[in-house]
């Protein structure tokens, strides 16, 4: 099961990975998690990203593209895996259908309105990192962590100016990958709006474990 997800920011893109790559035994693979590794281990493409994001540049098409690729030649990822992150153009999404056959792409679906009322609701511990949210996960006390009893603060990219612009460039960026994969006949749209219990429940239904 070769998958790639698409969805803006506040979608629940990374919690549904998380939830299908447990239950259906395939890597969750993130392009982000995949820089911070190659420069762990200081391979020779580790070594050029952290030059190029130790400049202040964007990683290159070509760069990330090889990592992908380096990335899904490894065991773990033989009988399927979920990207996440890659393709978000149409010069990358031609690049991955050099190297690699998808069974195919999730879009999720959700409301512009919806992603701002969830991510502008998001509370962060900068202690332990724990996360509440203020409709769908109230700490116990208002503003306080439930688990070492810190000030919840909101980060700078969950205020509602930063998260309207996430999302323009999402829409500008990513979106027209949706109608690059309608056109190559991947493309599953899936409603994002209820909670993520329903949507894992929603995807199972789409890929029973039997196929």
């Amino acid at each position: 099961m070769k998958l790639v997800f698409l969805g803006p920011p506040g979608a629940g893109k990374g919690t549904l990975a998380a939830e299908v790559a447990k239950d259906y035994g395939i890597p969750h693979i993130s392009t982000g998690v995949m820089f911070r590794t190659a420069i762990s281990k200081h391979t020779s493409l580790g070594e050029k990203i952290k030059k190029i994001i130790d400049s202040g540049a964007l990683v290159d098409d070509e760069t990330t593209a090889a990592l992908v690729k380096e990335r899904l030649s490894a065991a773990d990822a033989r009988n399927g895996f979920i990207l996440d992150g890659f393709p978000r153009t149409i010069v990358q999404a031609e690049m991955l259908k050099q190297f690699c056959t998808l069974d195919a792409v999730i879009n999720l679906d959700i409301s512009d309105e919806a992603v701002v009322e969830r991510l502008s609701g998001r509370r962060i511990c900068p202690s332990c990192g724990s996360n509440f949210h203020v409709s769908f996960m109230k700490p116990q006390t208002d503003g306080i962590c439930d688990n070492c009893h810190s000030m919840l603060i909101i980060r700078e990219d969950d205020k509602a100016d930063a998260i309207i612009k996430r999302i323009e460039t999402y829409r500008a960026q990513t979106f027209p990958l949706i109608e690059f994969y309608r056109n190559e006949h991947l493309l599953i749209t899936v409603d994002a709006q209820p909670a993520p219990s329903a949507i894992l429940e929603n995807f199972k239904k789409l890929f029973p474990h039997n196929l």
